[in-house]
């Protein structure tokens, strides 16, 4: 009896334990969702840009710098001396304002205070990020940041919206080099 049982649990187990087969989808997606979003994004990344145009136009004293990672910037002040920029784990203490392109002030410095930044290993939205490797102790350089490269589509979860492009203007106070290199 208990070996009708034991070829009865093997030839359960070999019939029960068969490869998985791919189950078929229940509904198709045709990708209309993602062409719609592509779209809406290539509106308003063309919004964005004529905006940064207008605000750019209507400062003609201004020396205005394209970066290579899609923000423009100009220096208030320029240190022209050799000095260091921040690199991997340097310590970055500055201040910022953070305001929309229509000039109206979202955070300002006191609320912001000063910040200490590890470089590239904290959290810190794109732009900045990316702008603070540009910037010497005690340089401070106006962003315009498209909102890409700002908080994007999910804002800061308190003044700053879905798709917001903001105007920063940053001072670098000091830079501490990391000691561990």
């Amino acid at each position: 009896m208990n070996r009708l049982i034991t070829i009865a649990l093997i030839v359960c187990c070999f019939f029960g334990c068969k490869s998985p087969e791919a189950r078929i989808p229940v509904s198709v997606s045709s990708g209309s969702f993602i062409d719609a979003s592509v779209e809406r994004n290539k509106k308003l990344f063309k919004k964005e840009q004529h905006q940064i145009q207008t605000i750019i136009d209507a400062n003609p004293e201004v020396d205005y710098f394209a970066s290579e990672s899609g923000f423009w910037y100009y220096y208030n002040t320029k240190i022209e001396q050799d000095s260091i920029t921040p690199n991997f784990g340097d310590i970055v203490n500055f201040n910022y304002t953070v305001k929309d392109f229509n000039d109206v002030e979202i955070y300002s410095i006191e609320e912001l205070q000063s910040q200490d930044y590890a470089m590239d290993q904290e959290e810190l939205f794109t732009g900045l990020r990316e702008g603070l490797k540009l910037m010497k102790p005690g340089e401070t350089i106006t962003f315009l940041f498209p909102s890409q490269k700002a908080y994007g589509y999910y804002g800061d979860s308190n003044k700053i919206g879905a798709n917001i492009p903001l105007i920063c203007e940053v001072t670098v106070n000091t830079i501490t080099q990391n000691q561990n290199d």
